[in-house]
C-alpha cells in the first residue's frame, strides 16, 4: 500500500492493491449486486466481489482477434440494465478480411453469456492488427457511442464511406438514429458521429453538462483530449502535433480551418487510454476533473477544466504501471487498472 499526497490539492489517498496478475486488461463495469467485471484482452471476463478476484470467468464470451492491440476491450452496461439485463462489449470480432472493432451485446444467465448479438460491426474488415479504439458510452438521452480507431488507414479517416477512425452513435439495439449528421448524405456511412480520429481507446460521458470527452493516440508525439461534438471532423491525418515514428515530417499543419483544435495535446506522448470524469464526493477537489490513464508514462494524469477549456494537469500514481483503464464506482471509488504489471487498484481518500 502507497501513500500519495496530491501537491495541486489537499487531497492524500491510499492506492491499496486489491488483485495482481493480469496479463492485458481493457476494461471494467458493476453490476447493481456489487460485482466487478473486468476484461482481458485475450478474450476473458473476470469476476470479483467485494473487491476480491472470486476465480470466477463468465463463459460464452464471443471468439475476439487476440493479436496485436486488438482482442476483447471495453464493458459497459446499459442505463436501463436492472429492467433490461442488457451489457455491451467492445472487441476485435476476426472476420474473413481480417479483424474489424464491434460491439455485441448479452444478458447474464449465472455466469454464462446468453442472447448474444453484434450491434455494431465497423466495415470494412481490415488485416491490421492494431488501433481499434474502442470505448463505449451512454448519453442521458440512452444512444451509444463506440470510438473506432483508423487502423492504419490515414487518408480514409476523412472519407465518410467507412466507419475507422471515427466515433459513432447508435441507438442500444444497433439501429441508427435518423438525425445522425451525415445520415441523409449520399455514400455517406450513417452510424458515423464525429470523424478525423486516430486511436481514440478513451471516452466518458460528463452527465452533468451533457458533454463526452475522448483521449486518443496521436503519432510521435500529439495525442489529444478532445471534446466530441456532433459532425465535427477532429484533423488527423490532416493536422497533428505529432510527427512520424522516424521523425519525418507528417503533416505541416497543427490547425486548419473546419477541423477541431485538442482542448489539451500531450508531447511528447503519454500514450492515453481509459479515463473516469470524478463525480463523487469522496475526492472534493477532484470533483468535474478528468482522470486519464497514461500507458507510455505509466501515470493516471489529473486533468482539471474550466467549463471545456485546458487548465493544468497532475501526475498521480507516476510508474505504476501502464494505465490501461480508470473508472469510478457506483459507491464513488477510483479504480484503476494497469498492465506491466498487470493490477487493480483502489484510490481511498485519506481524511
Amino acid at each position: 500500500m502507497t501513500v500519495f499526497v496530491s501537491g495541486q490539492t489537499n487531497t492524500t489517498f491510499t492506492s491499496e492493491k486489491l488483485h495482481e496478475g493480469f496479463n492485458n486488461p481493457w476494461g471494467m463495469t458493476w453490476l447493481p449486486d456489487g460485482r466487478l467485471l473486468v476484461t482481458e484482452r485475450a478474450g476473458e471476463i473476470l469476476v470479483f466481489k467485494n473487491d476480491k478476484f472470486t476465480g470466477e470467468k463468465l463463459s460464452g464470451v464471443p471468439a475476439v482477434a487476440n493479436r496485436g492491440q486488438g482482442g476483447l476491450l471495453d464493458i459497459q452496461l446499459d442505463p436501463d440494465f436492472k429492467s433490461n439485463g442488457w451489457i455491451y462489449i467492445s472487441y476485435s470480432k476476426p472476420m474473413e478480411d481480417g479483424a474489424s472493432t464491434a460491439v455485441t451485446r448479452f444478458k447474464l444467465k449465472g455466469n454464462h453469456l446468453i442472447e448474444k448479438k453484434d450491434i455494431f460491426v465497423a466495415k470494412p474488415a481490415l488485416k491490421a492488427d492494431f488501433h481499434f479504439g474502442s470505448r463505449i458510452v451512454f448519453d442521458k438521452a440512452g444512444y451509444l457511442y463506440v470510438s473506432v480507431g483508423e487502423r492504419g488507414t490515414q487518408p480514409k479517416v476523412q472519407q465518410l464511406d467507412n466507419d475507422h477512425g471515427k466515433i459513432h452513435r447508435i441507438y442500444p439495439d444497433g439501429r441508427i438514429p435518423s438525425d445522425n449528421p451525415f445520415a441523409g448524405q449520399a455514400g455517406a456511412n450513417a452510424s458515423i458521429w464525429t470523424l478525423g480520429h486516430r486511436n481514440p481507446q478513451g471516452m466518458i460521458y460528463d452527465a452533468a453538462n451533457d458533454r463526452i470527452w475522448a483521449v486518443e493516440h496521436g503519432p510521435k508525439g500529439g495525442d489529444e483530449l478532445n471534446l466530441i461534438e456532433k459532425g465535427k471532423n477532429y484533423g488527423w491525418p490532416k493536422t497533428s502535433y505529432g510527427i512520424n515514428y522516424d521523425g519525418s515530417i507528417l503533416t505541416e499543419f497543427k490547425e486548419m480551418e473546419g477541423v477541431e483544435n485538442p482542448v489539451r495535446y500531450w508531447v511528447p506522448s503519454i500514450g492515453p487510454c481509459g479515463m473516469a470524469i470524478v463525480t463523487s464526493n469522496k475526492y472534493p477537489d477532484w470533483k468535474g476533473n478528468l482522470l486519464v490513464g497514461a500507458l507510455a508514462f505509466r501515470h493516471v494524469a489529473r486533468v482539471q477544466l474550466d467549463g471545456t477549456k485546458y487548465v493544468t494537469e497532475e501526475k498521480l500514481l507516476q510508474d505504476v504501471g501502464r494505465v490501461r483503464h480508470v473508472a469510478q464506482s457506483p459507491d464513488g471509488f477510483i479504480y484503476v487498472l494497469t498492465e506491466s504489471p498487470g493490477l487493480l487498484l483502489k484510490l481511498v481518500p485519506k481524511n
